[in-house]
């Protein structure tokens, strides 16, 4: 099994490798197996998952972020975590990642003028 970067092969990687080899080709049991471990990866890799209590916290969190930006109107993440009544006791680390994923979800616009980040609404 040959991969072009330096990294550690995963299981699907070994199944597939397992798979070209000659003796394991000409076991049916065994090609069997392999094949139903794989459909096992592939089921547990689109599984629906239910969202994890911090998750379902900050999606109130953004909401209220969103509602709380006028438009028109650039704000610092350091003026969102100051102002913003949702942001109360949160630490600037957390805003900022907060403001990052609203910006990628495309609700808010960020621009950078002078190696400062501004938020809008989108």
């Amino acid at each position: 099994m040959t991969t072009s970067t330096n990294r550690k092969p995963t299981k699907r990687d070994c199944f597939n490798a397992l798979l070209n080899i000659e003796a394991v080709k000409n076991d049916a049991d065994l090609v069997a197996f392999i094949e139903h471990e794989i459909e096992l990866l592939d089921k547990k890799n689109t599984a629906e998952r239910k969202p994890t209590p911090k998750q379902v916290e900050n999606a109130g969190i953004k909401t209220a972020i969103a509602a709380w930006f006028e438009a028109d109107t650039q704000y610092l993440a350091s003026d969102v975590t100051k102002d913003c009544p949702a942001c109360a006791g949160l630490s600037a680390q957390r805003v900022s990642a907060l403001l990052s994923q609203l910006v990628a979800d495309g609700t808010l616009v960020r621009t950078e003028d002078k190696r400062k980040n501004y938020y809008s609404l989108a």
